[in-house]
């Protein structure tokens, strides 16, 4: 298993995240700015060793050219594999995606023909392995990728996008590609629409996948109905940290949020990890007040449903069903490909003359919201969820 690297802010110092301008996709500004803001915190020679095997993950959701802004940019992809072969570290990429392989989407996103060109190998996520996680406050066991194992440590590379289900995926969620695609649904069943508890384990996954480091391409990030189908947005930012709960914050804040929204950082700051305070952390490079994003557009707020503990179940069922988002279908768009049908973690998905879902049994995984390639799905809030804030 690879090496895990301790968060910044359980050291002495504050956690660093740097924000660096970059208006556009050209490779050599594009190098330029991830490479200052990796020496912003302190240099590649600081994260990657000589020898040392080092995983690229990037966000490889669904195969769609790198101009839809799902998946992470090839040339956000091409300069870091440049920065890990010039600390003398052997790069290589990989992830998981949720249907199809990783291989596939990046060759629809342009991302296989750079790796081509600069011999690096592009690798499947695909064998499952049992791992404890003794740092893990709630999952203290996980069933992770074995190839995101047998590397030495990760650079995290994320696409700043939206998300149904966890309001924005950025540097914890992305990590979620580290397990298993046919895995993933076990995990949407076994929260059910609790959505704090699919946050606990986001942030127990990350504290033992660890990355040495993470860089958000927010060039062009997606706002909307993402993270596949929502609308590119372009911010002109790179955020980079080797604390992805610093990261997460600062990224939140820049795009007009407060950190509670975001399901993550909400139970890291309630469980006590990692720190979520923006005073207390060190922002490096550009200025936030400098680079707030106005008016992006967020997705509809999931609000949690666990009322078990303190209503009868017959009661619990009908606050759950008037609070919880639901997935919405627009049938015009949909092309009845199945998509949703396959991946829908409870199989409540029909189709008929048109695609069905059976509400009292949805969990609200937005699963198929998701991976609907044609942006047919959407979320839709419950009755009584514009009274919770």
């Amino acid at each position: 298993m690879h090496a895990s690297r301790p968060l910044d802010n359980l050291n002495e110092t504050k956690p660093k995240v740097a924000i660096q301008r970059c208006e556009v996709y050209d490779s050599e500004k594009v190098y330029s700015a991830l490479k200052s803001s990796v020496d912003l915190l302190g240099g590649i020679d600081l994260f990657f060793k000589r020898g040392e095997r080092v995983l690229l993950k990037p966000n490889l959701l669904v195969a769609k050219p790198a101009e839809a802004a799902a998946t992470t940019h090839p040339s956000i992809v091409k300069a870091a594999i440049s920065l890990v072969k010039e600390a003398g570290a052997i790069p290589v990429v990989g992830d998981s995606p949720g249907i199809g392989s990783a291989i596939k989407v990046a060759r629809k996103c342009g991302i296989a023909d750079l790796c081509k060109e600069m011999g690096v190998k592009i690798i499947d996520l695909k064998d499952s392995v049992t791992v404890l996680n003794p740092n893990g406050k709630t999952f203290k066991r996980f069933e992770i990728a074995k190839e995101a194992l047998e590397v030495d440590t990760i650079l995290n590379l994320p696409k700043a996008k939206t998300h149904a289900q966890m309001f924005l995926t950025l540097g914890i969620k992305n990590l979620f590609g580290c397990v298993v695609g046919k895995r993933k649904p076990q995990w949407h069943l076994s929260a059910g629409i609790d959505t704090n508890y699919f946050a606990r384990m986001l942030v127990d996954l990350y504290l033992l996948m660890r990355p040495s480091l993470t860089i958000v391409d927010g060039i062009i990030g997606m706002e909307g109905n993402g993270p596949g189908s929502g609308d590119p947005r372009k911010l002109g930012l790179i955020f980079a940290s080797s604390d992805c709960i610093a990261l997460d914050t600062i990224i939140t804040m820049t795009l007009g949020a407060n950190p509670e929204e975001l399901p993550v950082l909400k139970v890291a700051a309630e469980d006590g990890i990692g720190e979520t305070n923006p005073c207390r952390i060190a922002i490096v490079g550009e200025k936030i007040e400098e680079c707030r994003i106005s008016g992006f557009k967020f997705p509809e707020k999931v609000v949690s449903t666990n009322f078990s503990a303190i209503f009868p179940p017959f009661i619990e069922r009908r606050l759950r069903k008037a609070v919880a988002s639901r997935p919405r279908i627009e049938h015009k768009r949909c092309t009845l490909c199945d998509i949703c049908i396959d991946t829908c973690p409870p199989g409540i998905m029909t189709k008929e003359s048109k695609i069905m879902i059976e509400m009292d049994s949805c969990i609200s995984c937005f699963c198929c919201q998701e991976m609907c390639p044609h942006g047919a799905i959407t979320s839709k809030r419950g009755w009584l969820a514009r009274f919770i804030k």
